[in-house]
């Protein structure tokens, strides 16, 4: 059942139980996927410290939300960290990979929500793009379509800067193909110079489409 896929997917041990509890509450997947994400957070599963406990939080909620059974919360979502912004606030990073693509839009968007939802939890501050990222967002997503592939939406520059402006998240992503963006390189939270086709995937057919 779906309890016990969650659990033997991603984890944490124990958590099964407490999914058939929301089950016989009749709390649907998304409602579940929240109250889990709460009680990792309240170590109700056992302490860990706070970027594991994001990560294990996510990575639960979005297995209860494509009901265990798809790759994205195991290869899709590659891992969550807590990161500074230039004011030295902390922040929230989620990570995401190409086989993401095997959640639907809703659930990639929705990986996004429960991450804010965790980042409150943990007393973490939003994250705080400053414009270099977002004009190397915007061409790491038009060089990934010009020389990779099509997302399911096309999306207007506008609507992705507006997207990239206000999440309190950074949707970003390990690099997934080996081709270099030419303008906007070596900036000092990007990892990678190559195209993250996951956190584009995520937020373009995600969020905005």
């Amino acid at each position: 059942d779906l309890a016990e896929m969650v659990e033997g997917l991603v984890g944490p041990r124990g958590v099964g139980t407490r999914i058939r509890e929301l089950i016989a509450m009749k709390k649907d997947k998304y409602e579940m996927a929240f109250v889990v994400a709460l009680d990792i957070v309240h170590a109700k599963f056992g302490h860990i410290d706070p970027e594991e406990t994001a990560e294990q939080a996510v990575k639960t909620a979005l297995a209860i939300m494509t009901g265990g059974i798809t790759a994205a919360p195991i290869q899709g979502l590659a891992h969550v960290r807590v990161k500074q912004n230039f004011d030295k606030t902390r922040y929230l990073a989620v990570y995401f990979a190409g086989p993401i693509r095997s959640a639907g839009g809703t659930e990639q968007a929705l990986t996004l929500v429960v991450a804010d939802y965790v980042r409150r939890l943990l007393g973490l501050d939003s994250y705080k793009i400053i414009q270099s990222e977002v004009r190397r967002f915007l061409e790491e997503l038009r060089l990934y379509e010009r020389e990779v592939s099509r997302f399911q939406y096309h999306v207007s520059d506008e609507d992705i800067v507006y997207a990239l402006q206000n999440l309190p998240i950074e949707a970003t992503g390990t690099e997934t193909d080996p081709i270099e963006v030419s303008s906007y390189r070596n900036l000092p939270r990007i990892e990678t110079n190559r195209i993250r086709a996951g956190g584009l995937r995520v937020v373009n057919d995600g969020i905005v489409g």
